[in-house]
């Protein structure tokens, strides 16, 4: 996958929801929170989760030092999921961002994490 700029700023016009969710994330984020995030987003669909961007409108890029390996990120999340979720490093003007392309489940199928399946609830997580 290779998010072009003009892709991104076409997701930051649009406002968070059950596929689309933008994260800070300037110094770090927790691992587990991110987990928790890929079960969410893939149960309700896929999508993407999108660090280094306000969650606020309008958003913006503000640069994110987190996951500095995306692609460690990437091994984490399939030992811990077992599902394939890229990790994209996107460098811009304005700051480094991180695209996680999150795929949906399967049909008949949900994800879990620690026997919760999560789905998205608003901007918050619900199991």
């Amino acid at each position: 996958m290779q998010t072009t700029a003009e892709q991104l700023q076409h997701w930051l016009a649009e406002p968070e929801g059950v596929r689309l969710e933008f994260k800070e994330a300037k110094q770090s984020y927790h691992f587990d929170k991110l987990v928790e995030y890929c079960v969410a987003l893939a149960n309700e669909g896929g999508g993407k989760i999108i660090l280094g961007v306000t969650d606020r409108r309008p958003c913006r890029i503000v640069g994110t030092a987190a996951f500095a390996e995306p692609g460690r990120a990437e091994a984490g999340l399939h030992d811990r999921l077992s599902h394939r979720i890229p990790v994209e490093e996107v460098r811009t003007a304005d700051g480094r961002v991180l695209v996680v392309h999150v795929p949906p489940r399967l049909p008949g199928t949900a994800w879990q994490i620690d026997g919760r399946y999560l789905k998205r609830a608003g901007d918050k997580l619900a199991a």
